[in-house]
């Protein structure tokens, strides 16, 4: 009985047959007779938002099925753990159409979103919704005889619910003639890449600044502007216009916000030295503060569960 073993890209490797696998059930899904050019569609669609991500979420369900049972899958174990590691990607990519057309966004993973690749538009927004109920099938098919279903698409459930009230948030801070910087506080999402990441590393060209979104930047920003400066982030900041958003990337720079040139060579154009970084020490701080919450639970296999999602987030550079 072959165990899951391999190094990160066999892993990944088998990780990915898997998917092939489980695209072509959905496209031979008896409950809809598809047409030639529905199923290429669909084909085309998949591929285009699926699996180029880094598969980070998807591969960690693997990885902590391994730490719970503290030993090596069988391959019967490996395949239904990433089978629901695929589900978690589904809905990754199902939130990521989604919020590209809410946002609208230019660039994803390094190419056009979705919705402004031709002949695709708003065709993108019913994608959306085929990439969340492929989910429900995909769980169906593999989980449905399971003890834990239902458990499973409550999960699946509550983990939508949650991302949607979240990007609610996002998205009524960003009204038009309702801009107002003074309700933005820490309780954010941490967005630092979206500014100073570099689009061809990244994949994406970061357009917070143009939306008015309540980023880790700004807030630090109206935390430690001088008067002077707070006058320059309530004119520019949410204006679509290249100079404004070039003024507040100045100002982020004289806060001390932004990467040196040097750090550039050295930590591929994401942050500053440890010494100088706002954001860094920020960020070492909030590290410190997860390792003692995460060491405080009883559970030792839970704890290195916990620790190995941090070591995937902690100084990611895309």
């Amino acid at each position: 009985m072959a165990e899951a073993n391999g190094n990160t890209a066999d892993l990944k490797t088998r990780f990915l047959q898997i998917y092939y696998r489980l695209k072509s059930e959905l496209l031979e899904d008896p409950a809809f007779s598809f047409t030639d050019d529905a199923r290429q569609w669909i084909d085309r669609m998949l591929e285009y938002n699926v699996p180029g991500g880094k598969l980070n979420r998807g591969i960690s369900v693997v990885d902590s099925y391994k730490i719970l049972k503290g030993g090596q899958l069988t391959d019967d174990e490996f395949f239904l753990a990433s089978v629901l590691g695929w589900c978690i990607e589904w809905l990754q990519a199902y939130f990521l159409v989604l919020d590209d057309i809410m946002d609208n966004s230019h660039t994803r993973r390094g190419q056009p979103c979705w919705f402004r690749v031709p002949k695709v538009g708003l065709i993108a927004a019913n994608d959306g919704i085929l990439l969340r109920n492929h989910v429900p099938r995909i769980l169906k098919r593999h989980f449905g005889e399971k003890a834990y279903y239902v458990h499973l698409l409550d999960i699946f459930n509550e983990i939508e619910f949650q991302t949607a009230s979240g990007q609610m948030l996002d998205l009524i801070t960003t009204h038009e003639g309702e801009k107002d910087l003074s309700k933005y506080t820490m309780l954010v999402y941490d967005d630092y890449l979206d500014c100073f990441g570099d689009p061809e590393f990244i994949g994406k060209i970061g357009t917070d600044i143009e939306d008015f979104k309540c980023s880790w930047l700004v807030v630090k920003a109206l935390e430690i502007a001088n008067e002077n400066q707070m006058k320059i982030l309530s004119e520019n900041y949410g204006k679509s216009d290249p100079a404004c958003v070039a003024k507040i990337k100045a100002l982020y720079k004289d806060l001390n916000l932004e990467p040196t040139t040097s750090d550039i060579e050295l930590r591929l154009f994401i942050f500053f030295p440890l010494s100088k970084a706002v954001f860094s020490d920020y960020e070492k701080t909030s590290y410190r503060q997860l390792i003692s919450s995460i060491e405080a639970q009883p559970s030792k296999a839970v704890q290195e569960v916990l620790k190995s999602f941090l070591q995937k987030i902690y100084k990611r550079q895309k």
